[in-house]
Formats: C-alpha cells, sequence, structure tokens
C-alpha cells in the first residue's frame, strides 16, 4: 500500500469491525434467519475469500438476482469486502431486460435463487450459484474449502461499490455505478438518528437504493436490520411490534396498505422513533395521518438513486407543509431552472436539478444517458438533472409539480397530470388515480383520467368527468375518465404511466 487509507474505502471495514466489538449482538434477520455481528462478519468473509479465489484476486462484478435472503446480503456485502462490485438485479423485470443488464455489466458470477433461475439466459451454467439449494452449483459448496479473508479489502474512494440498474420497463436499463466514497457518506450521514440500539425494518426488494441505502447506513452505525422478503401489511406490524422497529423505510404504497389494516389501531408501535417514505408521491392527507397514527418522526425523503437531490419534510414538524417533500437536506444545492437553463426565483416552475457530495460517478456504458442527465450552469459546476417539475415556496419548501415526461401539451398549453390527479382524488369514491395524455386529432393530445373506486364505491364515470372538469381550468379539463381494478406499479410503488399509455399511442409516431 502506497499510502494512508482514506475513510471513505472503508465503509465495509467499518460495519464488520462491529463483529470484533459486539460480537454476540444481533446484526441481521431476515425469516428464520438470525446473525449476530460475529456471524456476519464470519459469513461474509467466507463469501469474500471465495469469490476473490482466497482472496488472490479482486473478483470484479457479481450479479445478485432473488428474493431478498440473508444469503443474498452477504453476498452483496461480500463481493464488495473482497474488493468487488455488487450488481443486484430487479427481479420483476423481464427476462429479456435482464439479458440486457448482465450483458451491459458483463459479470463474472450471478447468485440466483430458484424463483429467478428462469429469467437468466445465455449465461453459462458453470457461472451460476444457486442461493437456498444444496449440493454441487450452491451457494453452500461455493464457500466450502476456501480461505476466509482476514480483513475485508480496502479500495480508493472512486473505485466501484455497487451497479444499480433502474427498471427497464422499456428500452434500455440504465446502470447507475456509485462509488466507494458516495456510499460511505450516505452511511456515514446523522440525519436519520441511527446508533447500535437501533432496529431497522425494511419490506422492499434488495435491488431497491430504498433498501440498500438504510441497510448500510444501519449496518454502519451498528443497528440491527430486519429484513422482510416479501411484504405483507399484517406481517410487517407483527415483526414491528415483536422486535421493537425503532426505524424504517417504506414506500407509499405500503404505508397506504399498512394503515388500512383492520389491526393497525391496536397495533403498539411506541418503539418507533423515525419512519421514512421515498420512492413516489405521498398525498398530503395520507402524510398527515401517518404522522397523527403512528408514533415517532415521519420524514419524506424525496432524491434520486442517482444522488446529488435529497430533500427531507418533517411532516410532524411541518403538518401545513404536508404539500412540499421539505427543504434541501444539508449539503444539498437545489435548484430550479427553466426551459434555457437560467435559474428561477421562488414561486416560478421549472425543472428540479441538485448537486451534493453523495453523486453517482455515472450511468455504466451509456454516454447518451450521460449526455441527457448531467447539467452544468454558466460558471462549469455539475448538477444533476431529476427530470421533474417543481418550484420553491416563499419559506424554501419544494413543491412537486410534475414529470417532464408527463407533462400533457393540449392545444399549445401545458397540462400537470398532478393537478389532475389531485383533483380526481378529493372524490370521495376515488382510492387511486392516474393521469394520462391520450392522442387527439384536434389537441394533438388530450388528457385521460384512470380512476381506482374505494372499496364498495360505484361510480358513474359520466357524473364524476363533470364532477372533476367543473374544478378544473378550462384549458386543463379532461376528456374522459376510465375505471380500472388496479393501477400498475413498480416494487418500490411507483405507477408505470408508460405501461397507461402504451395501449393508446402504439402504432404512433
Amino acid at each position: 500500500m502506497n499510502g494512508p487509507v482514506s475513510e471513505e474505502g472503508r465503509l465495509l471495514d467499518c460495519i464488520l469491525a462491529h463483529g470484533l466489538s459486539r460480537p454476540h449482538d444481533t446484526a441481521l434477520q431476515c425469516g428464520p434467519v438470525r446473525l449476530d455481528w460475529a456471524g456476519l462478519r464470519e459469513r461474509v468473509l467466507s463469501f469474500a475469500g471465495a469469490v476473490s479465489a482466497n482472496g488472490d484476486r479482486k473478483p470484479g462484478r457479481v450479479a445478485l438476482l432473488g428474493n431478498t435472503s440473508a444469503d443474498m446480503v452477504v453476498a452483496y456485502l461480500g463481493t464488495i469486502a473482497a474488493g468487488g462490485s455488487a450488481v443486484p438485479l430487479p427481479l420483476s423485470a423481464h427476462a429479456d431486460a435482464i439479458a440486457g443488464m448482465l450483458e451491459d455489466c458483463a459479470p463474472e458470477i450471478v447468485f440466483a435463487d430458484a424463483e429467478s433461475r428462469d429469467l437468466l439466459r445465455n449465461i453459462e451454467p458453470s457461472r451460476i450459484v444457486l442461493v437456498g439449494s444444496r449440493g454441487p452449483g450452491s451457494f453452500a459448496s461455493f464457500c466450502e474449502n476456501t480461505a476466509t479473508l482476514a480483513a475485508p479489502a480496502l479500495p480508493a474512494p472512486e473505485a466501484e461499490f455497487n451497479i444499480i440498474y433502474s427498471s427497464g420497463t422499456t428500452g434500455r436499463a440504465k446502470g447507475i455505478v456509485h462509488s466507494h466514497a458516495m456510499r460511505y457518506r450516505q452511511a456515514a450521514r446523522s440525519l436519520f438518528g441511527i446508533g447500535p440500539s437501533s432496529t431497522m425494518l425494511l419490506a422492499t426488494p434488495l435491488y431497491s437504493n430504498t433498501t440498500l441505502m438504510p441497510l448500510l447506513a444501519t449496518l454502519f452505525h451498528g443497528g440491527r436490520v430486519i429484513l422482510m422478503s416479501k411484504f405483507d401489511a399484517e406481517a410487517y406490524l407483527d415483526l414491528a411490534e415483536r422486535e421493537g422497529a425503532t426505524h424504517t423505510m417504506l414506500v407509499p404504497v405500503q404505508y397506504q396498505r399498512i394503515l388500512a389494516a383492520k389491526s393497525f389501531p391496536r397495533r403498539d408501535l411506541s418503539s418507533f422513533k423515525v419512519k421514512q417514505c421515498t420512492g413516489a408521491p405521498l398525498a398530503p392527507m395520507l402524510k398527515r395521518e401517518i404522522a397523527q397514527k403512528w408514533p415517532g418522526r415521519f420524514l419524506e425523503v424525496y432524491g434520486l438513486t442517482e444522488g446529488g437531490c435529497t430533500c427531507i419534510l418533517d411532516v410532524s414538524a411541518f403538518p401545513d407543509k404536508a404539500h412540499t417533500v421539505g427543504r434541501p437536506a444539508a449539503g444539498n444545492d437545489i435548484r430550479i431552472i427553466d426551459e434555457k437553463g437560467a435559474f428561477v426565483p421562488a414561486g416560478e416552475r421549472g425543472e428540479i436539478v441538485g448537486r451534493s457530495a453523495t453523486m453517482m460517478s455515472g450511468y455504466h456504458r451509456n454516454e447518451e444517458a450521460n449526455a441527457a442527465f448531467y447539467w452544468r450552469d454558466a460558471e462549469g459546476v455539475l448538477y444533476h438533472r431529476t427530470g421533474d417539475i417543481g418550484m420553491f415556496d416563499d419559506d424554501g419548501f419544494l413543491l412537486l409539480v410534475d414529470r417532464k415526461k408527463d407533462l400533457i401539451i393540449s392545444g399549445g398549453f401545458n397540462i400537470y397530470a398532478s393537478d389532475l390527479e389531485e383533483k380526481l382524488l378529493e372524490h370521495p369514491a376515488v382510492a387511486e388515480a392516474a393521469v394520462i395524455a391520450m392522442p387527439s386529432e384536434k389537441w394533438g393530445e388530450t388528457p385521460l383520467g384512470l380512476v381506482v373506486q374505494k372499496e364498495g364505491a360505484k361510480i358513474d364515470t359520466s357524473e364524476l368527468l363533470a364532477w372533476v372538469n367543473a374544478r378544473l381550468g378550462k384549458t386543463q379539463r379532461l376528456a374522459a375518465v376510465e375505471i380500472r381494478a388496479e393501477l400498475p406499479r413498480s416494487n418500490v410503488g411507483k405507477i408505470l404511466k408508460q405501461e397507461l399509455r402504451k395501449p393508446y399511442w402504439e402504432g404512433r409516431k
């Protein structure tokens, strides 16, 4: 080693050090598996020895494809402890999309469970290790007869830590590269009050940054992590109550289902200190309901997997700002720019851009995506583009108006889908709503409302259309309303508007 090791290359070293100082405290739980810190350290370093050929070489990239499990967490941490880069892949993606991601990242080896094995195409069987099985080619046999590393690798801060792929529902999925420095800075933050006595309960997939960020932060600070392989509202409440959960990170649809659970009113959730929500917009009414009915602070976190742009709203402290996503987090410089790239003042709408000390290294092997994502101001300062349209109020709170790609241009007028969705959700019979553009011979495109009825409700679409249009401006009015049994969502709760738009635009240029 040619010089002192940077602290920002020591995230795994800091995490595994708890195995020496607090060996018998619980570190990780998933289903029936419960690992203390000594056990987690041993298993991670054992895996690291196996994946690096007894420490003789760095393993390059290692892909992970499967349901959340203790073995998958060990493989993720062990790959990085060996000096490699972990690539957790979205189990929800189509096999063709998975094939594209694997071709893009070119992993040395793929760890998969039985459920996801059929998603792997054009991968030599010798490069696949099955998690949750026994015998040749299994996770257990992979780690047998190899030397356990004495300590994790200490890479340079700029070295690749992991690649997280966008969902890839259409087109080419983008591989978001995080460095060791970025992950260390995220994990080391004290924003969320995590410490050795904390218990973080997580119920989103391991390939999601919604899971990985709080997982790494909790382990860094010496807290206990409890993972659910699959989310169920009652099972979540059972775990939270029995294990005395103090922290959680959930997506909006999970909060909705938990609050709607029959047992929620009688649950003892007094152990909670901080609850976080991210991944998709959350209705102001629901934010206030969570803050009122669920003990502990409730924080909405707005940000990107790419990093660089984080706002936090403490709903408990600012209930009157529930229509916003809060103020920029410490160290985040967030601005609003117009179509010409000029900064605009509070009260004016434009695209949200941001920068901070936690910015991705770039999209893997995708210069076209990098060119579209990065933006520089007149002085050459680099920002991340969010693709979101928003504005700051006079108190410095950020309001999300819409996604740029969800903007509907009808007859030359800009229509923000979120404005129309907000009005639809005010109707007492509407449970969920999405507004999309559909083609119009007269206007070019025109807004269409898609709604899910509340249980027991019966909606007359013509009456709902008249009701909502009476509350909208002339240029905003919906052309039609359709009822759906459900709206398609990603695994982190985002409504998949591309899927909703597709039938209306197929065959058109």
